[in-house]
């Protein structure tokens, strides 16, 4: 009985800590790597009866025991793509994960979200390399092997002067020079329009008195702004047509570039209509190029794009409830100072009212709409603190992974996936060498056998024994191919 529990039983040596468990374990699940175990795989060591993997024996630990009971659980002391490495190693379906840890597994799949993110925002404000700028025009090759033309090393160089404020002194002063220009002309087109700052337009009027005679006066018929704003406007606009027009000269992408000057520029200086003045704004943009928090805090609403849309649904289904619930609440009792005489406007006291403003220009004034009140404020509460969590975890989760991106060293030693040469053991035993003698290989795996697994080896000699002739057996260990020759005579 105790001879076929032992043939029954496979030892499993991963990454140095040997695990054993029963054949018919590892066929619970069929199309694996450990279903398919045979002696004769190269990781098969027939001096150790044991199967030898150099893998994570932390994540091997799980797996046996998903074997065992049927149940894939999530180590949390290794990292997410290692545990789904290793799976992908033993045959094994990561969607296998058993619920309760399915979310701290999940998690690094958003970490590599949220920092693929941050690459395409181009957060670092360390200095960089001319490879680097090289790279981004394509001329990496060239640099290296100095086949660049005079254009090509020269548009580069301009191009970080305007586009990267930490590649050099100079590129650090026109970023200083641009967003000076930028808060001078934000600050010009909002104090032009103080009354202070204005000058009255007078025109002389003539008039006829009732005598017949003719008088004139000085008529004040509009205000204009200061013709001091008239010249800050043309040395901000100078300055934003010649930083335009150098950065699509030497744009690495001419198309990118295009669109986003359809998109922010050209709205920006459009004079046709007055009011189309207040676009010009819209310059404050540009300081996202310099400011690394402004990126994170735009990419935290688009991530919780999906938390606004809901906010705002919940917003206008309460809007348009309250709008005809306090209609008709006011018109329940006798009220002559009504001031919802319709439910478009009472739509306007319902935002006020669930976005906690209160202007107080319109309020209920009987019992009912004033409980109808009441229930629209604690609605509006609700409904907009429910998603803010949600975006301030998430601008939490980009702005903690900015300030631990920025502490990485920018060079990482690289690891070879290549594995080093086993030392090839002697053809004859006994004799000197890597493999033979006493104290090598050979010797100290037989050893181990007879410490780890005591009377293992007298058990098989003695099944070979119960032959009824004479028997030798010839023990023999090549280290290079792993083949364990066992030689006995044939039967007469």
């Amino acid at each position: 009985m105790n001879l076929v529990d032992t043939d029954n039983r496979v030892i499993i040596n991963v990454g140095g800590i040997r695990h054993e468990t029963y054949k018919a374990t590892l066929k619970k699940i069929p199309a694996t790597r450990l279903s398919r175990l045979t002696e004769a795989l190269a990781n098969y060591d027939p001096v150790l009866n044991e199967y030898f993997f150099d893998r994570h024996p932390g994540v091997f630990a799980q797996i046996l025991n998903y074997y065992r009971s049927g149940k894939l659980h999530y180590p949390t002391d290794v990292c997410g793509p290692l545990f789904e490495e290793e799976l992908e190693f033993w045959g094994l379906d990561s969607n296998q994960v058993e619920p309760c840890c399915w979310m701290t597994y999940t998690q690094h799949r958003d970490t590599q979200d949220v920092l693929a993110i941050l690459d395409r925002l181009d957060l670092d404000t360390d200095k960089p390399t001319e490879e680097d700028i090289m790279r981004k025009f394509g001329l990496e090759e060239g640099y290296k092997n100095g086949e660049l033309n005079c254009w090509q090393r020269i548009q580069p160089k301009i191009w970080a002067l305007f586009d990267e404020p930490y590649s050099s002194t100079a590129a650090k002063i026109i970023a200083v020079i641009s967003v000076f220009f930028i808060v001078i002309s934000i600050l010009s087109f909002c104090l032009k329009t103080h009354p202070e700052m204005r000058v009255p337009v007078l025109r002389n009027a003539t008039s006829m008195t009732a005598n017949g005679s003719y008088t004139w006066r000085l008529e004040k018929r509009e205000t204009e702004p200061h013709e001091a704003f008239f010249y800050i406007e043309c040395a901000s606009n100078a300055w934003f047509t010649f930083e335009i027009i150098i950065r699509f000269v030497v744009a690495p992408h001419k198309l990118d570039f295009y669109l986003d000057f359809m998109l922010t520029e050209l709205k920006q200086e459009s004079e046709m209509l007055e009011f189309f003045s207040i676009i010009r704004i819209m310059r404050l943009c540009k300081l996202t190029r310099h400011s690394a928090g402004l990126k994170i805090l735009i990419h935290t609403f688009k991530a919780s794009a999906k938390e606004l849309m809901l906010l705002i649904y919940f917003l206008v289904l309460g809007i348009v409830i309250f709008a005809a619930l306090i209609y008709y609440a006011e018109r329940i009792q006798y009220n002559p100072d009504n001031d919802f005489q319709s439910i478009p406007v009472g739509l306007w006291w319902a935002i006020v009212t669930m976005t906690t403003v209160g202007y107080g220009d319109m309020v209920p004034k009987t019992y009912v709409g004033m409980f109808v009140g009441a229930l629209c404020a604690l609605a509006g509460v609700l409904c907009i603190a429910l998603p803010v969590p949600v975006i301030v975890s998430n601008f939490a989760l980009f702005y903690s992974h900015t300030q631990a991106r920025s502490k990485l060293p920018k060079k990482r030693r690289r690891v070879l996936p290549v594995e080093a040469p086993r030392p090839k053991a002697s053809k004859v035993a006994g004799m000197g060498g890597p493999g033979g003698g006493v104290g090598g290989p050979q010797t100290r795996r037989m050893n181990a056998i007879k410490h780890t697994h005591p009377g293992s080896l007298d058990v098989k000699i003695n099944r070979i024994g119960n032959y009824p002739f004479n028997w030798s057996v010839c023990l023999t260990m090549s280290c290079d191919c792993k083949v364990f020759r066992t030689n006995v005579p044939s039967i007469e």
